[in-house]
C-alpha cells in the first residue's frame, strides 16, 4: 500500500513539474523564435499560434517580427575636401532569419551594436569619397530657382543685366548625386554586410547633416557673400528702373512745358492782335484823344524812375505846357 501512495506522489510531482515547466507555449503576433536543446537549434517558429515544447529540455528564444529602429550618433566625418562635418543618419532594420541571428549575434543589443559598425563604417566611406555640396544638397533646385527669380520681368532691361542674373544663379556649384543618392549607396554597401547576421536592412535615411565648428565661420561668410552679392544686384536693377523712369519722366515734363509754351505763345500772339485791333480803332476814333492818353501813360511810367528832371522842353513833354491842352 506505501508503494502504491509512493508512486502515486511521485507520479503527482513529475506531473505537476511538467505542467509548471509548460509543455506548452504561445507566440504571439508580431514574435518569431528559435527552439534551443542543449545550445543546438531544433526549430525555427515564424508563425504566430500555440506551440509544443520539450520540458526542461527545450529553450525558446523569442526575437521581434517587427521593423525596428536603429538610431546612430552624430559622428565627425571628413568629406573629399577634408572639411569635417556632423553626419547623424537612422536606419530601418528587421531580424529575417531568426537561426542565422541566434547562431551569429544571438541578442538584440549585440544587433544594434553590429548595425552601428557596419553603417558607421560605410557613412565615413561614402562621405569621404563626395565633395561637401553632394552631402549637403540633394538638387540642383537653388540654381533653377535663381535663374528664373533673376530673370523674372527682364525682358525689357539690358542684355548685360540678364547676363548679370544669370551668373549669379551660376555661382552655386552643381551637384551631380546628391544627399539622397549618398544614403542608397550607404544602404546598398551595408545591405550586402548584413545577410550573415540574419538582418535584413530595409532604408538608411540622413536625418541630420551640420557643420563643425571650424567649417561654420566659412560657410556663414560665404552665405553672406552671396546675399550681399544678390543685394548687389538687384539694387543695380533697381537704379537702372529709376533711372528709366527719371529719363522717362524727364522727357514728359519737357513735352508738357513745351506744349504749355507753346499754347501760352498763341494766346499771347492772339492777345496781343486783340490789343493792337483795340488800339487801331481807339486810334482811328480820335486821334488826338489816344495820342495824349498814350503820352500820359508814358508818363506815368517813366517819370518815377527819373530821380531828377533837368528840363522839360522837348516834344516828349508837349502835353505839359501845351497852351491848347
Amino acid at each position: 500500500m506505501k508503494k502504491i501512495v509512493t508512486t502515486v506522489v511521485v507520479i503527482l510531482i513529475i506531473f505537476i513539474g511538467v505542467v509548471v515547466a509548460g509543455p506548452l507555449f504561445v507566440i504571439n503576433e508580431g514574435e518569431q523564435a528559435v527552439v534551443v536543446q542543449f545550445g543546438r537549434i531544433t526549430n525555427v517558429i515564424t508563425d504566430a499560434g500555440l506551440k509544443v515544447k520539450i520540458p526542461f529540455i527545450d529553450e525558446v528564444v523569442r526575437y521581434p517580427k517587427r521593423i525596428m529602429a536603429w538610431d546612430g550618433e552624430a559622428r565627425i566625418v571628413p568629406t573629399a575636401e577634408r572639411q569635417f562635418i556632423f553626419v547623424d543618419v537612422v536606419a530601418r532594420w528587421r531580424i529575417a532569419d531568426p537561426k542565422v541571428f541566434y547562431e551569429s549575434i544571438n541578442t538584440l543589443d549585440a544587433a544594434y551594436s553590429k548595425l552601428a559598425e557596419i553603417i558607421d563604417s560605410e557613412v565615413r566611406t561614402v562621405v569621404a569619397e563626395n565633395p561637401l555640396i553632394e552631402s549637403v544638397r540633394n538638387s540642383n533646385i537653388i540654381m533653377e530657382r535663381s535663374a528664373d527669380t533673376e530673370t523674372l520681368e527682364l525682358a525689357d532691361i539690358d542684355p548685360e543685366v540678364i547676363g548679370s542674373a544669370v551668373q549669379i544663379g551660376q555661382n552655386h556649384e552643381p551637384i551631380t548625386r546628391g544627399r539622397r543618392q549618398l544614403a542608397g549607396e550607404i544602404l546598398s554597401r551595408s545591405r550586402r554586410m548584413v545577410p550573415e547576421y540574419g538582418i535584413e536592412l530595409i532604408d538608411v535615411v540622413t536625418r541630420q547633416i551640420s557643420y563643425s565648428p571650424e567649417l561654420t565661420p566659412s560657410v556663414y561668410a560665404r552665405m553672406i557673400r552671396e546675399r550681399n552679392q544678390i543685394a548687389m544686384y538687384y539694387r543695380s536693377i533697381g537704379e537702372g528702373r529709376k533711372a528709366e523712369w527719371m529719363g522717362r519722366m524727364d522727357n514728359e515734363k519737357r513735352s508738357i512745358l513745351s506744349a504749355a509754351y507753346e499754347q501760352a505763345e498763341i494766346i499771347r500772339g492772339r492777345a496781343d492782335a486783340e490789343a493792337a485791333r483795340i488800339y487801331a480803332e481807339s486810334y482811328n476814333r480820335d486821334r488826338s484823344f489816344f495820342e495824349f492818353w498814350r503820352a500820359i501813360e508814358s508818363y506815368r511810367q517813366t517819370m518815377p524812375n527819373f530821380e531828377k528832371t533837368l528840363t522839360t522842353d522837348m516834344e516828349y513833354f508837349r502835353y505839359l505846357y501845351s497852351p491848347r491842352q
